[in-house]
Formats: structure tokens, sequence, C-alpha cells
């Protein structure tokens, strides 16, 4: 495993943790793990994932604050993090 695909798959690990449920989990780990650029691939599947049965959801858990640090410590761009929530089901 190399150092993308190892923090990429703590990334996912950490949505989890902060309440995030993630539809077809081992599909979005494995396109992770092959993108060059991880943070690209997982906002573009957040955004457009439904089509391979992706799919991300909030539950009572979720707190904004929680993801805004989660994504600051992983180093996305600015607004990647309200992209993300603004594509969350739920």
């Amino acid at each position: 495993m190399t150092a993308d695909q190892k923090e990429s798959t703590q990334f996912i690990e950490s949505l989890k943790r902060a309440g995030i449920v993630i539809g077809n989990e081992r599909e979005v780990i494995e396109r992770l793990g092959e993108a060059r650029e991880w943070h690209y691939a997982f906002s573009t599947l957040a955004r457009q994932g439904k089509t391979l049965g992706i799919w991300f959801a909030a539950t009572a858990r979720t707190r904004s604050v929680q993801l805004k640090r989660l994504f600051a410590k992983y180093n996305f761009p600015g607004n990647a993090e309200a992209a993300f929530e603004a594509s969350l089901q739920g």
C-alpha cells in the first residue's frame, strides 16, 4: 500500500467515525487507491458517484465543524468540504 492509498483509506475511516455513511465503500476505496490525485478523485466521486452506486449520507452524529477539521487535516482545497456537505444525502 502506498502512502497515498494509506492516507485516502484513513480519510474514509475518519469520515465514518464522523458519522458519514458511505454507499459502495469498497468501490470508493478502490478508486481512490488507483487515482493519481486522491483528493480530486474523492471530490469527483462525492459529486458524481451516484451512477456507480456510490453515495455519502450524514447521520445524526455528523457535525459540520468536525467535517471542516477533517478536510483541513487531509489538505483538501478550501471549497471541498462545503461541496461535499452539499452533496450529502439525508
